[in-house]
């Protein structure tokens, strides 16, 4: 999965040596914390969250075969 949301995110940002991803596991889901460079967090949020709600869909159907809840959190 943390591959899945490299390969979406990398391509939209100036500075894709920032993109960082850490994994939060508790008993029932997954936390993927996806940090990147301050000022690209506009190119991956987008107008209105639109980017960033397309990327979830995305993770969240890759996930949905998963025994755990996938979440995708966008930090800054």
């Amino acid at each position: 999965m943390k591959e899945l949301i490299e390969t979406i995110v990398k391509p939209l940002v100036d500075f894709p040596e920032d993109v960082r991803i850490d994994i939060v596991e508790d008993n029932d889901r997954m936390t993927y914390k996806l940090n990147v460079n301050k000022t690209d967090m506009g190119k991956v949020i987008g107008k209105q969250g639109k980017v960033a709600k397309a990327i979830r869909t995305v993770v969240y159907a890759a996930g949905a075969s998963q025994q755990k809840k996938i979440y995708l959190e966008i930090c800054e």
